[in-house]
């Protein structure tokens, strides 16, 4: 990764220092209708111990960014904002959010206000009260498509098979995690984080919390299909190696059944049958060629990601940070570095 800027470096060096209780890290994309009056919120919230907000604007292309500058004065607690250079996905914003943010405790969120405000003081206490290192939140009834939700429990199944993780526990993006935790998974420099995959190999202490699941404010969800699949692949393909040992399995399987074709031509054969020739032969084939091209693919996302890995794809290029917000100072935007 490139330098952070001076200024930037210097925060996160002592990220300890004079910090809040907790911060809530917020990637933004698409959310000028609603980050304001999520900001407004959450700036109302009684947090013992203090809070501070972090808005991430990960490329968006609407007024997103104008919004989250102009809070920046407005504001009742201390809020910092940090611009991505371009559109790098949810979970390379969130990891950059919490290398900016200071609190002891960390809760991440949509800002699409379906995670009510009001359930980040209980999750929080929750968190820190038990003892837990991280806690998901899970829903009662979710208030997404019907699509995302089919969408999301397959992920969830996936996750169950890939990570360590405790069997059925939900993956949810609105969650709290310790200090440990958060400096744990910072210390990933690769161009394709999932968070909780990164999660799960720093920590077992997890626990689940039931909240309130909303209806979306406004818009629609900025998750489509493609960008689904690419986070299962990230899921898969980062943090497992079961795609390649099925591969070595399906090609076994494969292998054994050629063996049990070839041994049913013999005995056909010297029964006095004559064999089945073009059709069974094109099944074969065919078959055998689908196998082949699966486990090429699998290989080749491995030795892809790899690549781009070892040249040094960057995670997140931030263009910006400024603060402001409570009794901060004005804000200062930042000369360009790396997330």
């Amino acid at each position: 990764m490139m330098d952070m800027p001076s200024g930037s470096a210097q925060r996160l060096a002592d990220p300890l220092h004079d910090a809040p209780a907790l911060s809530v890290v917020v990637p933004v994309y698409n959310g000028a209708a609603t980050v304001g009056a999520l900001v407004a919120a959450l700036g109302a919230l009684e947090v013992p111990g203090g809070l501070e907000i972090v808005l991430v604007n990960d490329g968006s292309p609407d007024t997103s960014g104008d919004v989250c500058r102009a809070l920046l004065h407005t504001s009742a607690v201390p809020l910092t904002y940090v611009e991505h250079a371009r559109n790098y996905g949810e979970h390379n914003a969130v990891m950059t959010g919490l290398r900016h943010a200071r609190g002891a405790f960390v809760i991440t969120m949509d800002d699409d206000l379906q995670n009510p405000p009001e359930e980040v003081v209980r999750l929080f206490l929750h968190t820190r009260d038990r003892g837990y290192d991280v806690v998901y939140t899970r829903y009662a009834e979710k208030k997404h498509e019907g699509w995302r939700n089919l969408g999301s429990r397959f992920a969830n199944r996936v996750a169950d098979m890939l990570l360590d993780k405790p069997r059925g526990l939900y993956l949810s993006s609105f969650r709290c995690m310790s200090r440990l935790v958060v400096d744990g998974i910072t210390r990933y420099e690769g161009p394709y984080p999932y968070v909780d995959g990164l999660i799960m190999q720093v920590t077992q202490r997890l626990g689940s919390l039931e909240v309130m699941h909303l209806p979306r404010a406004e818009g629609v969800s900025n998750y489509t299909i493609r960008r689904l699949v690419r986070l299962w692949l990230n899921l898969a393909v980062n943090f497992s190696l079961l795609p390649l040992r099925l591969a070595v399995f399906a090609g076994v399987a494969m292998g054994a059944l050629g063996a049990i074709g070839a041994l049913v031509v013999v005995l056909s054969a010297l029964a006095g049958e004559q064999p089945q020739g073009w059709a069974s032969t094109m099944v074969v084939i065919l078959l055998l060629s689908g196998v082949q091209f699966v486990i090429l693919g699998i290989l080749g996302e491995y030795l892809g990601r790899t690549f781009l890995t070892g040249n040094r794809k960057p995670q997140g290029i931030v263009r910006a940070v400024a603060e402001g917000g409570g009794r901060r100072a004005a804000a200062h935007p930042s000369s360009e570095g790396a997330a």
